[in-house]
Parts: structure tokens; C-alpha cells; sequence
């Protein structure tokens, strides 16, 4: 049985970020493999929901990811609160598998973090955990390699929680390819009127302010979140950047703060946030390797959603300046220092994260609901995947069926294919994607 081979002819990518390719990843040779369950972004409830409903097939996809990385450990990484999760996987662990429970802070799913926190080992700046051997996967991954190697599953649908000013917030699967809006109906639609509301792709935290709902759901889609447009979290996404470099250069104390909470920079990272800040003071007038540890950002939002007293971003300073080093092909290196004595005081409990960023009122329960739903049409987009775009192998009027490969992996490159998600009629085929209107 080739895992590494099935798994890429199944499309699977990584559920949890920014849609690695799996194959790659199971190619690799570690010591550990570690299941990120933390899911620490407020109000999203897919992990711990899935983790609870497919135990079963998540430490089969363990187990698979362990056969094929030669790993000797597995470790499943959840936080306490997940009781249920933790009481479905708990009788079905092997002797070479375990669960680490993680405080319920943020960002614990960082996974530099997470590593840190379930096996003590950390993640040079600008390394991969495969730098100290370990891999990492989130569980509706885990639970898709499963299916690809053991039922030929190729990855069709998406587990994701749809919550905020909605009125039924749920979570549920969808074929790939659904759009948003029809995500958003079956959560009731909004609770605020047309013209008062907006939206999150992900998270509160990380999560991309969407120009529009007309846009189809991908493999890495992780939540729909409605909030009303005079939100904080809103007006800091719709702040513009010369706004934002306005403020650094006219309101920043020099407190620390930023870097003192910086998960980064508490894990031994350089990365230091007020001296960046600094920098842009300064026509980027800085010691060459802190303006280069902005590379090593996470863009985990803490800087400017809980340290910073006077509402600067230090976070949006690094996303530009990090745009103009790719740009440029600038590469950052430097060795782990200690880590901050205070790290473990320093990380955010997840309540207060909640009431600082005012989402108390959306932290509710969205439930898992069974919902086998046919939509008229879907858009399977051929880039899903950090690398090159699937091709596609269909044209418009050929009929396909739910499963089917309709884009193959680009060969020679890092790529996966994508699948019909629905059956019926390909009605359209361009350089993004291809649209299937249902049979």
C-alpha cells in the first residue's frame, strides 16, 4: 500500500492553514507526530466536534501518517475543555500514541506553540518543525488521509463552522466549491440588515475580511463569521496601511509590550514587534536582522488585538515589510535564544482574548448538524494548495460525477489534484477554476 501516493492522488492538503500538500509532509521521516487539535481561534468549533465524531478514523489517519513517516509517537494535542473529544479518542489509544492537554490560552494552535507545549522541543526562526523531528497535522487532515488510503476517498467536502450575528450558528460539511452565501443561508442568514454587516473568512483572529460571499468554500475554509461592519475587529481590517504607519509614527510609547506577549518572541525567537515599530519611525533605519525577524511573524494578531494600549498593528508594519523582503528574496537566519522566563504567564486565557476583541455575545455553541446538502452549482478552484495550480482535465459540457478528478497535479511540481465535489454538468473551465452545475 503507497500512503504518500494515495494521499496525493486524493487531494488531501492541510485542513488547518494554508493547504500544505500531505504527500509532502509524508514523505519526510520524523521521531514524532503530532495531531494539532487546539483549534484556539475564538468561536470556530470544527476540531474538537470532528476529533469527538471520527475518533476512530483520525488515529487511523494517525497511525497511517505514523507508518509512513516511520514516526515511534503520536500525540494527539487538545485542550481540557474538550471533554468529549478526549473521552472518545482516550479507550481506542494504542501504546504508541497519546493526548497532551493544552491550556485553553492562545496561540496555543500555533504550531511553533503547540510543538513547545506537547513534546518541550521548539522550532528554530524561520525553521520547520521537521528541524527537530517532528511533523504536524490538524485532525480533519488526518481524518481525510484516513479516507483516501483506506476507502479511496478523494477530498470532496469541508467540515466548517458558520457563527457570529447569524441566526442558528452551526457546523457542518459542504462540498467543496459551495459558496458562502449558501453557507450563510443555512445558518438562517444574518440577524443584521444588508448594509450593517461583513464578514470573516477563519477566525476572529487570522481570519480575511471577504470582499464578498459569491466565492466558493475551499479545502482549508475553517469558518463564516458575521459581524456588524462598525466592529472592532472590522475597523482594524478596513484600516488603511498609511493610516495604521500614521499612528506608529505619532502614538507608539516604546511600551514593550507587543514583544513582551509576541508568542514568537517568548518561544526564543528575535522577532521584536516595538522595534519594528521603531524602524518605521525611522525610514526602516534598524539593525538589518530585526528587520528581517519579520519574516518569522505568525500574524497571530496578539500585538494589535490585546498589547498594544494605543490600537497601533505591529502586525500589519510586518505583513508590509514582509511583502517588500520576499520581494526582494531576503532569507532570515538566526539562532533559538532562551525562552522568556515568563512565557507561561504571558500567553492569553482564551475568556479574556474573547471580551477584549468583544465577540462575548457570538461565543455560543455551533453544533454539528447533519445537512446533505445539493447546491445548485459549485467552483472548484485549481489553486487550493500552497504550489502550483491544478490542471484541469475537463471541458466545458462533459458530465462528471461526484469524485471524479476533473484537475490533475501539475507533474514535476508541488501540486495536488482537485475533484468533482457534486455530479452534473461542467459549464465552465478558465485559468482559476472550474464550475459544475448540478445534474
Amino acid at each position: 500500500m503507497d500512503i504518500v501516493q494515495k494521499v496525493q492522488d486524493a487531494g488531501v492538503v492541510g485542513a488547518g492553514g494554508a493547504g500544505f500538500p500531505t504527500y509532502i509532509k509524508l514523505k519526510a521521516q520524523a521521531e514524532i507526530y503530532l495531531v494539532n487539535g487546539a483549534e484556539c481561534e475564538p468561536l470556530l468549533k470544527v476540531d474538537q466536534q470532528m476529533a469527538a465524531r471520527d475518533a476512530h478514523l483520525l488515529l487511523r489517519g494517525l497511525e497511517l501518517a505514523m507508518q509512513a513517516t516511520k514516526a515511534v509517537e503520536g500525540i494527539i494535542a487538545l485542550k481540557a475543555k474538550y471533554k468529549e473529544a478526549i473521552a472518545m479518542i482516550t479507550p481506542l489509544l494504542p501504546d504508541n500514541m497519546r493526548i497532551h492537554i493544552l491550556k485553553d490560552v492562545y496561540p496555543a494552535g500555533d504550531e511553533v506553540i503547540t510543538i513547545w507545549m506537547a513534546t518541550g522541543r521548539r522550532v528554530p526562526p524561520a525553521g520547520l518543525p521537521l528541524d527537530v523531528g517532528v511533523i504536524v497535522s490538524n485532525v480533519q487532515t488526518l481524518i481525510n488521509v484516513a479516507k483516501a488510503v483506506d476507502t479511496d476517498q478523494n477530498v470532496t467536502q469541508r467540515v466548517l463552522t458558520v457563527t457570529g450575528a447569524v441566526k442558528n450558528p452551526i457546523t457542518l460539511s459542504l462540498p467543496i466549491g459551495t459558496s458562502y452565501r449558501d453557507a450563510l443561508n443555512l445558518a438562517g442568514g444574518s440577524t443584521l440588515s444588508d448594509g450593517n454587516v461583513a464578514f470573516l473568512n477563519g477566525g476572529p483572529m487570522m481570519g480575511k475580511l471577504m470582499d464578498s460571499l459569491d466565492v466558493p468554500i475551499t479545502k482549508t475554509t475553517g469558518g463564516l463569521i458575521a459581524l456588524p461592519k462598525d466592529h472592532i475587529l472590522i475597523k482594524r481590517r478596513t484600516t488603511d496601511i498609511a493610516s495604521i504607519m500614521s499612528m506608529a509614527r505619532t502614538v507608539c510609547e516604546q511600551c514593550v509590550l507587543c514583544t513582551e506577549m509576541c508568542p514568537r518572541h517568548l518561544i526564543g525567537h528575535e522577532l521584536p514587534p516595538h522595534l519594528i515599530v521603531r524602524s518605521v519611525n525611522y525610514n526602516h533605519l534598524a539593525d538589518p536582522s530585526v528587520l528581517l525577524s519579520a519574516l518569522t511573524c505568525s500574524e497571530c494578531g496578539i500585538c494589535e488585538a490585546y498589547a498594544c494600549p494605543v490600537e497601533i498593528s505591529p502586525m500589519r508594519l510586518n505583513q508590509e515589510l514582509k511583502q517588500t523582503l520576499r520581494a526582494k528574496g531576503a532569507r532570515y537566519s538566526a539562532p533559538i535564544r532562551d525562552v522568556d522566563p515568563m512565557i507561561n504567564s504571558r500567553f492569553v486565557p482564551i475568556p479574556r482574548l474573547i471580551s477584549r476583541i468583544d465577540v462575548d455575545a457570538y461565543n455560543v455553541k455551533a453544533p454539528f448538524i447533519e445537512h446533505d446538502f445539493k447546491p445548485a452549482y459549485v467552483t472548484i478552484l485549481l489553486s487550493q494548495h500552497i504550489g502550483a495550480p491544478a490542471q484541469a482535465i475537463v471541458k466545458v459540457g462533459d458530465r462528471v460525477s461526484k469524485g471524479q478528478c476533473i484537475g490533475i497535479a501539475k507533474e514535476n511540481a508541488l501540486s495536488v489534484p482537485v475533484h468533482a465535489s457534486i455530479s452534473g454538468l461542467i459549464s465552465v473551465v478558465d485559468e482559476l477554476g472550474i464550475k459544475i452545475d448540478a445534474a
